[in-house]
């Protein structure tokens, strides 16, 4: 009798400890690695969240970067922190290219865990003035014109620019050079310049280019045309049908994260992100607010390992 007795008390200890745990959480400071060095869009979207979490939770939330390996490092630290709560790590559509380019010490789906997708965006197809072209369908032509003869600029071999324009060369049947270069700007500076013909690049560098008249954009890669440059098709709609490539940053958390934390965090992720405020600064890095639930951000992750190991394998893409 006493040890049943012993037993029903320690039961309902432990139910009430859980349920008190459940409505203090969180107790500390939370940690958000970003897996990119600062100034760049994961970390942009990162401090945007930790300080939306903080006014929200009630408990510093704080940007942690830890850059290296196409952000395959921060994710394999987040994706090894303790399930507890209090480190997560925030995500960008390149994560779902590493596991077809690296060796990677962690499962990306199996060992963590979706909260949520906070942005979406597009890439921008701009070539440079001088390139006869209006539209994809005229640049396809050329492109097939002059096998060979038009090159690209990328951010990094096996990069998410790398990938994405690959997939438009074989949906498109064309053969172009690649050019890759170490970071965005560089890329960007050489296709204003001419030394280069053409870029997909990020809607908040390209598009200011495209105004000034130093670029022309010709599509983007959306299935849907954009708020900020309505006049501009989609590759799809314009002669490369089905081409699809949205770019996207999400929250995850290690595997084992309990489900009233996942349904906090995504929760008041989702509120943030409808707010106005929020919107304008995700506009500066030409994104627009998503969320939805962690289900469909965990299939979405699964979608685009599956599309870009395609990808890497057919266009036999290898880093060093």
């Amino acid at each position: 009798m006493n040890r049943l007795l012993v037993c029903v008390l320690s039961l309902f200890t432990g139910l009430v400890a859980g349920a008190a745990w459940g409505q203090a959480y969180p107790v500390k400071s939370i940690r958000i690695i970003a897996p990119f060095a600062p100034g760049g869009g994961t970390d942009l979207i990162a401090r945007i969240a930790a300080q939306k979490l903080t006014e929200s939770l009630g408990q510093q939330v704080i940007v942690e970067n830890r850059p290296g390996a196409g952000g395959a490092l921060g994710a394999e630290l987040g994706a090894k922190a303790a399930p507890d709560g209090y480190t997560f790590t925030l995500i960008s559509a390149s994560y779902t290219v590493n596991p077809s380019l690296y060796k990677l010490a962690f499962d990306p789906v199996n060992d963590i865990t979706a909260v949520i997708q906070m942005s979406q965006g597009p890439f921008l197809v701009a070539t440079h003035p001088s390139l006869p072209v209006k539209n994809i369908k005229e640049f396809v032509a050329l492109a097939k014109a002059k096998p060979g003869q038009l090159a690209y600029a990328s951010s990094g071999q096996g990069s998410i620019t790398h990938l994405a324009t690959e997939l438009f060369v074989m949906m498109a049947g064309i053969k172009v050079l690649h050019v890759p270069y170490k970071g965005t700007g560089p890329a960007l500076t050489d296709t204003i310049g001419g030394q280069v013909q053409f870029i997909f690049g990020s809607v908040a560098a390209t598009l200011p280019q495209v105004r000034q008249g130093r670029l022309r954009g010709i599509a983007v890669s959306t299935p849907q045309r954009i708020p900020g440059a309505p006049e501009i098709p989609t590759v799809s709609e314009s002669g490369v049908k089905g081409y699809e490539v949205v770019l996207w940053h999400g929250m995850i958390g290690p595997k084992g994260l309990s489900r009233p934390v996942i349904d906090r965090i995504n929760a008041e992720l989702n509120k943030a992100i409808k707010t106005k405020d929020m919107s304008e600064k995700l506009a500066t890095d030409g994104v627009a607010p998503a969320g939805g639930t962690p289900a469909q951000f965990l299939a979405l992750i699964k979608k685009d390992i599956a599309t870009w190991a395609k990808v890497v394998k057919q266009a036999g893409v290898k880093v060093e």
